[in-house]
Parts: structure tokens; sequence; C-alpha cells
């Protein structure tokens, strides 16, 4: 079995070859998670990516190779590079406690929609309702509406990934998105797996991140490419 170490590596490839390996595509020897549900690509041998990334594009117009440190090898002729996310992974060590004063409801697929909106609302982009498959989701209401929440995302028999922490721009610093991060992290502890979390270098939450007991500890790069 791949240790801990080693697949903090490389996130992507593993989560598709263990928990996620349903929603795994296979072009050339490079994983892909389903279009429908994530559009991130993951690779050891970057020398297959070129058509991997072609073949994948027909199914997705755009989408992501998830990087420690190589760079993908792409054909310009059906493929090109819109931008790279400079970004970093964050492992937990010790969680810091925090007053949970807010009710914070497990959200069904009943709710699929309202997360949805919330996420684009906040980070318009590339989360896809079917995301919502890769993992539990949390919410606090206000006012009778979905206003916070925080997911889980990439996972393997060692890890789960905290991901899609938003809130709407109404109820901000009210401390909201922290609790969330606890509770979220909590479930993953209780799982007896690591509670990990990806973002972007000088992304203001990265304080707080390292507040909850959260450690930097690689780069974790995204470069997303569009169909030509």
């Amino acid at each position: 079995m791949i240790d801990l170490e080693q697949q903090l590596k490389n996130p992507v490839w593993y989560s598709l070859e263990e928990t996620h390996k349903k929603f795994a595509i296979e072009f050339n020897g490079v994983h892909f998670y389903n279009p429908e549900v994530c559009t991130f690509g993951a690779f050891f041998d970057e020398v297959k990516t070129a058509k991997a990334a072609s073949e994948y594009s027909k199914k997705s117009d755009k989408f992501f190779f998830v990087s420690e440190d190589q760079t993908p090898v792409i054909d310009n002729m059906n493929v090109l590079l819109e931008k790279k996310i400079d970004g970093c992974q964050m492992v937990l060590n010790k969680l810091t406690d925090v007053l949970i004063t807010e009710n914070i409801v497990l959200l069904d697929e009943t709710y699929i929609d309202e997360i949805y909106d919330l996420i684009w609302k906040v980070m318009p982009g590339f989360y896809q309702k079917r995301t919502f498959e890769m993992g539990k989701y949390f919410g606090i209401f206000k006012d009778g509406k979905l206003v916070s929440i925080a997911g889980q995302r990439m996972q393997t028999n060692h890890f789960i990934e905290v991901s899609a922490v938003v809130t709407h721009p109404d109820y901000t610093r009210k401390g909201l998105s922290k609790q969330l991060i606890s509770h979220v992290t909590k479930e993953i502890l209780k799982e007896n797996k690591t509670p990990i979390l990806h973002t972007n270098k000088g992304n203001f939450a990265i304080s707080i991140y390292k507040k909850l007991g959260y450690e930097l500890t690689r780069d974790m790069n995204w470069w997303l490419y569009s169909k030509k």
C-alpha cells in the first residue's frame, strides 16, 4: 500500500486510484476525473500528457493538470495553456480548538442547487453539480438560506481534502468559515484519516488555516488548459 507521504505528492492520482476510482477516466496512462464531477488530471510521466490532454479535451473544454513540480507536455495544435496557478498544500498538524456557536448541517442531495449557486457566486468557474458526489458537505443557514459551506473533495484511504469553503458576501467576517473548517476537519479525523487542503499562494485564508493547525507542506500547482 502506498503511504500517506507518497500520496500527498500526487493527490489527484491516488484519489482516482482509491476512493474515487469510480470517477476515473484514463488516457495514455494519465488519470482524469469524469468531467461531470471534476476537471482534474494527474500524471507521473509528463511525456504522456500531450496525447492524453488532447483526448480529454474532447470531453471537457477546460481542465487542470495538478502537479507538485512537473510541467505537463502539451500538443499546442489541440490544447492551449490559459494559466498556471501557483498553489500550495497544507496538512493538519494539530487541530486548534474552536468554539462552535452555529448550527452546522450535513447537506444532502436536496441542497445541490443551493451549494452550486453559492459557490458560483463566490468562486465562479469550475465547480460542477456532481462535485457534490466527491465527499460530504456541511453548511450554515441564516435567514432561511444557505450562506456558508465547506466540503470534501479528493480523498484516499489515508487523507481527505477540505474544499469548497465559501461564505456569501453578506455574511463574511462572522467566523462561519472557521467553524465549518473546524467541523469538517473533525469529521475527517473521525474516519482516522489525515485532513489536508489546497489553496493558491498568497491567499489571505492561509493565515486562518494556520491558526486552525494546518501547516504548509509543499507546492501543488494547477495548470489550466482549454480546448483549441
